[in-house]
């Protein structure tokens, strides 16, 4: 049983990842429409809205993948985050400029305060998306590593065009993402503008995500993950065809399952390597020679039994309770509050 963990490890570890994608997906997408498809203060009140529940529950995932990671994994962990180092400091940068900006934002009755605030909202969310994809992507097609798991070359060592690809992968799978979310959480205009952006981008979008898909399975693929690659594939055609006759909830869940039984094939098509390395294969860091001892996997495996049925369960309730859509109509209009 024990020899099983570090695999198990490394499966809810990629489901933790993959989870994170897709809820923070969407509210990373909502972050870059307020500049991209919102046209009114009200309209990118809307959008707030939409998420203004759950974002910070969404970036729980992210907390416990890293964490998950430095526990199971700690080679892991050290090579990648020390190696990609200026990445994860603007994708840190990132999401504390947009949480700052979603508190301060309606502080005060000012146009240009709100403007600020937006685009720290929009570029703060495009900084963590691309920083993500372009980790993601590295970790599963390799970075400059020696034989201690040391980054070799300089800061920009890690600048590929994996990294690029992931980087434009995520970043578009977040805005269509947070497209098919709008359609599905809002009414009216904002809707009906939703639903336009997610039909036109969709067939474009998909192309860098599924391209990282197959440039992993070039190298490592198998023939369960090459069909999860064209399951995928479907499932995002699947995703189009339901906006199109009006079904937003199908088209959100078929867009973020094809999204999932990518990330699936990608992780799959990896497996035993958690990151390889692009000087020797004899480098490259595996389940095996990277993992923590039996006892820790064990104690770990302990505890998330324990609290990972929770955390489910609380996102669940937070996500039906705050299930109705969000109009124009049910913004009250901007106003100053004077302190007492």
């Amino acid at each position: 049983m024990t020899e099983a963990l570090p695999t198990v490890w490394f499966v809810l570890i990629a489901l933790l990842w993959a989870g994170y994608l897709f809820l923070e997906g969407f509210d990373l997408g909502v972050g870059m429409l307020m500049k991209l498809m919102a046209r009114s203060d009200t309209q990118r009140r809307v959008l707030l809205n939409t998420v203004g529940p759950v974002w910070d529950g969404n970036e729980v995932w992210l907390v416990t993948a890293v964490g998950a990671t430095f526990a199971a994994f700690p080679l892991w962990y050290a090579s990648l985050l020390s190696a990609l180092y200026l990445p994860f400091m603007l994708v840190l940068l990132g999401l504390i400029f947009r949480a700052v900006a979603f508190e301060w934002r309606g502080k005060r009755d000012s146009d240009a305060w709100r403007n600020r605030w937006d685009w720290a909202i929009a570029l703060g969310s495009f900084t963590a998306a691309a920083g993500i994809g372009a980790a993601l992507a590295l970790t599963t097609t390799g970075l400059p590593l020696d034989a201690n798991g040391d980054r070799v070359g300089g800061a920009f060592a890690w600048a590929t065009p994996p990294a690029l690809l992931g980087a434009v992968a995520v970043v578009l799978f977040c805005l269509v993402h947070a497209a098919a979310f709008v359609a599905l959480k809002t009414e009216g205009g904002v809707r009906r503008q939703a639903d336009r952006l997610f039909r036109r981008l969709l067939p474009v979008a998909m192309i860098p995500f599924v391209g990282w898909a197959l440039l992993v399975q070039a190298d490592d693929g198998t023939v369960v993950t090459w069909s999860a690659v064209v399951l995928g594939v479907v499932a995002f055609l699947a995703s189009y065809r339901s906006a199109a006759t009006g079904r937003d909830g199908r088209a959100f869940a078929a867009l973020g399952i094809g999204m999932l039984v990518l990330v699936g094939s990608i992780f799959g098509a990896a497996f035993p390597v958690v990151l390889p390395s692009t000087i020797d294969t004899a480098f490259d860091l595996t389940v095996e020679n990277a993992s923590s001892s039996p006892y820790t996997l064990g104690l770990m495996s302990i505890v998330a039994c324990i609290g990972l049925p929770l955390v489910l369960a609380y996102q669940a309730w937070t996500y039906w309770v705050f299930r109705r859509r969000v109009s124009e109509e049910s913004i009250p209009a901007a106003h100053a509050v004077h302190a007492l």
